[in-house]
């Protein structure tokens, strides 16, 4: 037994914190580059959509192809890391604008569908058992590093942007070697025979109700979750925090209301060992979601001893039901489509965000923090569809 294979959802979970930590690069240094190349937080944030657009048809061509599920995952891993840490490193090096920066975060969100999902599944073949609370320490790192860009705005940082950018590059590269040491867990039969594997063969998933429910529930989530990250500098702006909290700043409170992201997966995966993930996924989306009605309802007028500890608890919520929606697909899945499976699920749920980011970021200007409104359908309708796998089980003849 190697040092690593001893604590294997310890350095799975640090190997996706670097290797993840490609997908917010470019933001880290989106001052920079709007002063570099004279361009607008408008066409920053293509370069995030571009990520996003990368990551969704990577993984759609990893879940319908069945790549995902014929080859060993720890390799699928690494190579999307190296080849997301190259690609990372030629937008730091070659990009002199806009067009030529969204080809390359474009390849960065394709390399990083072989890192996110793939990474999920070496979570469930080393340890099936307790997944749900294994993969919330890797949503639960997920998290740390999307708000890491503005824990850095907020620190000052000095390096010249490249350099930022290319300490990303550097810690997907250790990602990647952590996991070839690793290798695969002895959980999920790895090479399906020629009739499971073939093109298309993982929509039968679908056929499944309770991958359905999981399923319905992480999409409506999805239609928060990253809407939400992506509102909360401009929501903090309109509201009296910035007033009151002058040394944190916007950016400062961003990066504390998106780390309580952190905090509410693990405080998620240690109660799903006691209650299950259907009850922890359940309760937190309802969180969630009566936080956003709170906040759309008048809450963003509280003053900020209450408003505050309001976004903290949502910031929290907001996030905590997402390792759970995943193992609950993958227990629902048959093992050898456990992959494709989380991939497919990943690509729609990050189309979907692409759809609520675009609409709720053009309607914040004129609707200020009434916005709120938009989020909320997404834990109502996400709750909905889950309620099927709340129900319990039909008693055995």
């Amino acid at each position: 037994m190697t040092s690593a294979s001893r604590f294997p959802v310890a350095w799975i979970a640090l190997s996706q914190l670097f290797g993840t930590s490609l997908w917010f690069s470019a933001n880290s240094a989106a001052d920079d580059l709007m002063r570099a190349w004279g361009v607008t937080p408008g066409d920053v944030g293509w370069m995030t959509t571009a990520v996003q657009l990368g990551f969704i048809a990577g993984t759609l061509f990893f879940s319908l192809s069945g790549l995902a599920d014929r080859f060993s995952a720890s390799r699928i891993f690494a190579a999307c890391a190296v080849g997301g840490a190259l690609f990372n490193a030629g937008f730091a090096a070659w990009s002199a604008g806009l067009a030529s920066a969204v080809c390359f975060r474009f390849l960065v969100g394709a390399c990083l569908a072989g890192i996110y999902p793939i990474g999920m599944k070496l979570v469930v073949s080393w340890a099936p058992e307790r997944a749900g609370s294994a993969l919330a320490q890797l949503v639960g790192m997920l998290t740390l590093g999307s708000a890491l860009p503005h824990a850095l705005r907020l620190m000052g940082a000095s390096w010249p942007w490249q350099g930022v950018i290319l300490a990303s590059s550097v810690l997907a590269l250790a990602g990647a070697v952590i996991i070839l040491r690793l290798g695969d867990g002895p959980h999920l039969r790895q090479r399906p025979d020629r009739a499971e594997s073939r093109p298309g063969q993982v929509l039968s998933a679908f056929r499944s109700p309770r991958f359905r429910a999981s399923a319905l529930g992480y999409f409506g989530h999805m239609w928060e979750l990253y809407a939400f990250w992506t509102l909360v500098p401009m929501l903090v702006v309109r509201t009296v925090l910035v007033r009151d909290f002058p040394v944190l700043g916007a950016a400062g409170l961003a990066f504390l209301i998106m780390g309580a992201g952190g905090l509410g997966c693990f405080l998620g995966g240690a109660w799903a060992r006691h209650v299950g993930s259907a009850r922890v996924a359940a309760s937190a989306l309802f969180l969630s979601g009566f936080c956003c009605l709170l906040f759309a309802a008048g809450g963003a007028a509280w003053p900020a001893a209450w408003l505050l500890p309001l976004l903290l608890l949502w910031g929290a919520s907001v996030v905590a039901d997402s390792p759970h929606f995943s193992a609950l697909s993958a227990a629902a899945c048959p093992p050898h489509l456990v992959g494709s499976a989380l991939a497919l699920q990943n690509a729609i749920g990050f189309s979907i965000t692409v759809v609520a980011i675009a609409l709720t970021t053009q309607a914040v200007t004129d609707w200020g923090t009434a916005v709120a409104w938009l989020l909320l359908p997404g834990p109502v309708l996400g709750l909905a569809g889950f309620f099927p796998l709340l129900k319990p089980a039909p008693a055995a003849e």
